[in-house]
């Protein structure tokens, strides 16, 4: 196993972390989880030299307004002596804070489902612009500040879900120990990108990356197109060896996590862990990436940025949510794949009246009926 640091003077951490997000489950019940099988994957990776477990209050839960079964889980996986191996992650349900006074009830009860006196790192969880302006008025920074001080966490971090223009602020308003961001190499322009790696480098922030696979999709068939030019490099590699190596070969990266489902995929990623290191892929190797990178881009049919100045619909359609299936259908070959997304939108294509309102808002001058048109063809009504 590689180490690096968390941020420039932080502890050392594995280059692969243990997300325990998708641990196997039982009848596909999501909180139901296989202990037996799950105990031994995670014991199985410490004891290879990962020393990161990063859960969470909702993993494993049938929802967001209660906790899951991850953390009482990840508690009793941890015992026999692996929670003094491991630093242990869990996150704060942001979307749940409404005082000062829910902080201290969260951080309390996540310490118990988690059989421990401390959390050695602590994250706010999926921080948004919207969230901050929510939280940051009830004291959360004071309450990071007093839990550092009672020795409750180690290290305080956020975990960011929003646009690359809502980072800096967020980052800039307190001395972060570390922050998660999605990154892979199809999401250097996507929430933070490569330009809030970028800054947190520059803050002296760790750097943890999560969806380095794009949720799998990354480590699956890559589409013929794409993956005619990773056939050129000199140096063959898996789909999976491709991304993992982008994101481990960034000097700013502390740490890549993977949700885990499977002892195969616990093996995999061990193995490739072992070589992790920055600087693995030379200029030649880099330049196929950004062309494989572009050959996903051409494969774009609706150039949607998510602005929302065509919301909202008066027929009720998510019509950038609409866009951003129809992308991905076209992205990776998979329509059936992605049509249960789709159907779960509030609002699917085939409520369109075809009023054309949304054209009259659109900066980009997309042919949005039409677009929608295309939509429905390809999931149906």
């Amino acid at each position: 196993m590689r180490y690096r640091t968390l941020g420039p003077s932080g502890p050392k951490v594995s280059a692969l972390g243990f997300g325990a997000m998708r641990l196997p489950v039982v009848d596909g019940r999501a909180d139901a989880i296989d202990e037996e099988t799950a105990r031994a994957m995670v014991r199985r990776a410490i004891d290879a030299g990962v020393n990161y477990v990063d859960t969470a209050f909702p993993y494993h839960g049938t929802g967001f307004t209660v906790p899951g079964t991850g953390e009482p889980f990840i508690g009793r996986a941890l015992a026999d002596g692996y929670r003094e191996r491991v630093l242990l992650a869990t996150k704060m349900p942001t979307w749940l804070i409404e005082s000062r006074e829910d902080m201290e009830r969260h951080l309390d009860a996540q310490l118990e489902r988690l059989a421990t006196d401390h959390v050695d790192c602590y994250l706010l969880h999926a921080l948004s612009a919207e969230r901050w302006g929510k939280l940051e008025p009830l004291g959360v920074l004071d309450f990071l500040d007093a839990a550092l001080a009672d020795g409750r966490i180690r290290y305080a971090g956020f975990s960011f879900h929003d646009v690359a223009a809502s980072f800096a602020p967020i980052a800039d308003a307190y001395e972060w120990a570390f922050c998660q961001l999605q990154y892979n190499y199809l999401d250097v322009d996507e929430q933070a990108g490569t330009a809030g790696v970028r800054h947190a480098e520059a803050r002296g922030m760790g750097v943890i990356v999560m969806e380095p696979l794009k949720g799998g999709r990354l480590a699956g068939r890559i589409p013929d197109d794409v993956q005619s030019v990773f056939d050129e490099a000199r140096r063959p590699r898996s789909a999976a060896e491709w991304a993992l190596d982008f994101v481990w070969d960034d000097p700013a990266v502390s740490m890549l996590l993977s949700g885990m489902s499977t002892p195969e995929q616990v093996e995999q990623n061990l193995a490739s862990a072992d070589r992790a290191e920055v600087g693995s892929l030379d200029a030649e190797e880099h330049a196929l990436i950004a062309r494989a990178r572009e050959a996903f881009r051409a494969r774009t049919v609706a150039d949607c940025t998510a602005c929302g100045y065509c919301m909202p619909c008066p027929a009720g359609i998510d019509i950038p949510g609409c866009f951003a299936k129809l992308n991905a259908a076209s992205r990776w070959d998979d329509a059936e794949g992605v049509r249960a997304g789709y159907l779960k939108l509030e609002g699917t294509a085939s409520l369109c009246t075809q009023c054309g309102l949304c054209e009259d808002a659109c900066p980009q001058q997309l042919p949005v009926r039409e677009l929608l048109r295309k939509t429905l063809q390809v999931f149906g009504a």
